[in-house]
């Protein structure tokens, strides 16, 4: 099956790699810049593998029995393979951006957090495994997860996350794509 490109499917792409320039840009001046490393499995077979670089300005609220609140700036670049020979598409492309909230140990050489965070993805075709479309390019993404940074600076990261894709009902079918993964990231 031939794959169908959108027509707007350049620029969108293009924008959002603009915007991960933009965020890699304003992490050199911010107070932390890091890369993650993340694979992971979804529904209907699917591996994923995804970069990402992150920014984390330094803010810190609440205080609260050796915990804070804070936020850190994602942006992403995936690719997802379908794991059956008879896949529609030959892989996906996802590019997002995705604030991650915190709560994290405010000290100590190992700080346990909890995360989440709403995003925004771009797919490189809307055929994503066999038998599996999704009706639009664009997707929203809900993410969810554990993890801890570590080290004498706090230079090293892992964590876990599960993370749900879908377009919120903008247009049907709406059938959303779940993907557990597991991440390491060097802070710099």
């Amino acid at each position: 099956m031939k794959v169908k490109k959108l027509p707007w499917q350049g620029y969108c792409v293009r924008g959002v790699l603009a915007a991960l320039l933009g965020l890699g840009s304003a992490g050199a001046h911010a107070d932390r810049f890091g890369v993650q490393f993340g694979a992971g499995i979804g529904d209907h077979d699917l591996k994923k593998l995804d970069l990402g670089l992150v920014w984390d300005p330094g803010w810190q609220w609440w205080h609260v029995g050796g915990f804070h609140f804070t936020v850190v700036g994602e942006g992403h670049v995936a690719y997802w393979h379908a794991t059956p020979s008879n896949a529609s598409a030959s892989g996906v492309w996802e590019f997002g951006i995705t604030p991650m909230f915190r709560i994290i140990k405010d000290t100590g050489w190992f700080r346990p957090f909890f995360e989440a965070g709403p995003g925004v993805r771009l797919l490189s075709t809307v055929y994503v495994a066999p038998g599996r479309t999704v009706s639009t390019a664009f997707q929203f993404s809900e993410t969810f997860g554990v993890g801890a940074q570590f080290g004498e600076r706090q230079n090293y990261q892992a964590g876990v996350r599960f993370q749900h894709l879908s377009n919120a009902g903008i247009k049907r079918p709406n059938p959303g794509i779940n993907f557990t993964q597991i991440y390491l990231q060097y802070n710099f």
